[in-house]
């Protein structure tokens, strides 16, 4: 993995406290007064205040140490913020890193992988293969998707093939639900000043995992509200989403809480949907609609061959699954994924239960 300068601040070096400071400060004072003396430095390389420094000198050098340590707060671009929210900021001293894909042959084997899973899911394969690719071949020092909106009825899988590629790659996967979140703030986070302002599900992300470009999942973002402040400014998430979105304003993207540039060009972006017309057009601009199809009976069956022996399920509980899929009840319209997955937990639950006497 390779890293990348990821926010817009200064960090300086954390052992250079104010008594450091003076500490050099003096031996340094002592050295201009006596150039001839051999100074004796301590074993920690900087040496105690000595007698030959009156208080005149002392008080100097303090303030001098005091005015440095000023400069560079006020030259972090984060001295607006409180200790805690620096420190933790304090994990991109040395930028973040990226995931990637290390060859053009890597791409293959992960696309194929994520097709044979979910062959149903083509289009959206197709694509992540061909920018996985192009990642390699132009040299990029990471894994760059472009945002993708997945379309199409629900419980086909849309979500599940989002943390397939997620597992697939290596990368942080995070799942919000757009129903369930308060419109932007928990995507992008609120501003300080706010009741129960914190960082959004993204950022917070990235710092937890120090990673760039992580798979970042919206579910269902045609559903999201649409609150209004007392004011009548509204907070949309849509809204909120359309700068993350554009490459060129996500790689100098400011924090609403932290109130810091970021660059979140790298975060990979899957956006599902089931009716992509509620959606406003300037994200459709964006991330033009993929439409995705239910899966053919058959690809069903393959499904729960592959996950019942993911699961460790016995030839008899795979073997009853697709019996049961296979029941008149089911004929001209194949169960959805989701209720196939809700088959697999519950016959796993009852492989695993214990012996009753």
């Amino acid at each position: 993995m390779t890293r990348i300068p990821f926010i817009e601040a200064r960090f300086f070096d954390p052992a250079e406290t104010r008594h450091a400071l003076e500490c050099r400060f003096a031996v340094h004072l002592r050295k201009l007064r006596a150039p001839h003396l051999h100074l004796r430095e301590e074993s920690n390389g900087i040496e105690a205040f000595e007698p030959d420094l009156d208080i005149k000198d002392m008080h100097r050098i303090q303030r001098h140490a005091k005015r440095i340590l000023a400069c560079r707060e006020a030259a972090s671009g984060l001295d607006h913020l409180r200790k805690e929210d620096r420190v933790r900021l304090g994990v991109f001293r040395d930028g973040a890193k990226l995931f990637w894909v290390c060859s053009e042959h890597h791409a293959d084997e992960l696309a194929a992988s994520i097709h044979t899973d979910m062959p149903w899911m083509a289009l959206a394969t197709d694509l992540v293969w061909h920018a996985m690719r192009r990642s390699v071949r132009e040299g990029w020092p990471g894994l760059r998707l472009s945002p993708i909106l997945l379309d199409g009825p629900p419980g086909i899988g849309k979500s599940h093939w989002a943390r397939l590629l997620g597992e697939a790659i290596a990368a942080p996967t995070t799942v919000i639900e757009a129903t369930g979140e308060n419109a932007s703030f928990g995507v992008v986070g609120s501003q300080r000043g706010w009741g129960g302002s914190c960082p959004g599900r993204v950022i917070e992300t990235i710092i937890q995992n120090r990673i760039a470009n992580p798979v970042v999942v919206v579910d269902e973002i045609e559903k999201a509200g649409t609150p209004t402040s007392t004011k009548g400014l509204t907070f949309g998430l849509a809204e909120a989403l359309l700068p993350l979105l554009e490459p060129m304003t996500a790689r100098r993207w400011s924090c609403p809480y932290f109130q810091v540039r970021f660059d979140m060009s790298w975060v990979m972006w899957v956006l599902t949907s089931n009716n992509h017309r509620l959606l406003p057009e300037p994200l459709l601009s964006r991330c033009p609609p993929l439409m995705m199809r239910n899966p053919s009976f058959p690809e069903l069956v393959d499904f729960v061959r592959r996950e019942g022996l993911r699961r460790k399920l016995s030839d008899t509980a795979i073997a009853s699954l697709i019996e049961a899929l296979e029941h008149p009840f089911w004929r001209g319209r194949p169960p959805s994924l989701r209720v196939v997955i809700r088959m697999l937990t519950r016959a796993a639950d009852i492989e695993n239960r214990p012996s009753l006497h």
